[in-house]
């Protein structure tokens, strides 16, 4: 049988990707054909194909002679990540709130109630919020209805920023004022505003730049 086609290579990015995305494998980790071969007991091709893919997701970096290691994520990396993520997002919310409904701000109240549960549950720390549609950037995509825009946030720029999550634990308060900031974007979604939608999520996506930048700054330097 060939296993480098159907649903194995699927199988082994899946698990690959949420061992990477949860932290399991950190950045610089070595991913092996061999050893992964054998811990899912496969032929290296399948291997090979998740690897690849992960790749192009942006999450593992493939050296010709050196082999698949877990993306290392440096400042310059991540400022490129923030731009697009401005422009993306500040789009999306914009499509939002042209698009806004009755139900607009009944959904945002709901999701935003529970959020401010869970930050004033840790008030120090950062907004670490869960996928899908708990997570309010996500709902600001599903809402916008532009296709091209939102593969392009889960299927690449979503992904990579994940590699930086750990670093937003270390923000001290960001939560709160990230908190308010989504409860603002809500509000200019919901009043059908784009204009003012889209200027709060792009200030919103810059505050949260500024929050890592330091962050990443100092963990290059002492790495240097």
């Amino acid at each position: 049988m060939d296993d480098t086609r159907g649903t194995v290579p699927d199988r082994i990015l899946t698990e690959l990707r949420e061992d990477i995305l949860s932290g399991l494998l950190e950045p610089g980790a070595r991913l092996g054909e061999i050893a992964l071969a054998e811990r899912f007991d496969v032929s290296r091709g399948p291997v090979r194909a998740a690897l690849n893919l992960l790749s192009e997701s942006g999450i593992v970096t493939i050296v010709p002679n050196s082999g698949a290691r877990v993306r290392v994520m440096r400042r310059e990396d991540a400022r490129a990540l923030y731009e697009v993520r401005a422009a993306l997002e500040g789009e999306a919310a914009m499509l939002a709130a042209a698009k806004a409904g009755p139900d607009t701000a009944r959904q945002f109240s709901q999701l935003l109630d529970q959020h401010a549960g869970e930050v004033a549950a840790h008030p120090d720390g950062a907004y670490l919020q869960a996928p899908g549609d708990r997570d309010f950037h996500m709902v600001t995509a599903q809402m916008a209805a532009n296709p091209i825009i939102l593969r392009y946030l889960t299927r690449e720029l979503y992904p990579q920023l994940s590699l930086l999550r750990v670093k937003h634990r270390n923000v001290t308060g960001r939560g709160t004022a990230a908190l308010r900031e989504h409860e603002r974007i809500a509000a200019a979604i919901s009043d059908g505003d784009p204009e003012v939608a889209g200027l709060l999520m792009r200030r919103h996506v810059q505050n949260s730049w500024t929050a890592l930048e330091a962050q990443l700054s100092e963990a290059e330097e002492a790495t240097e």
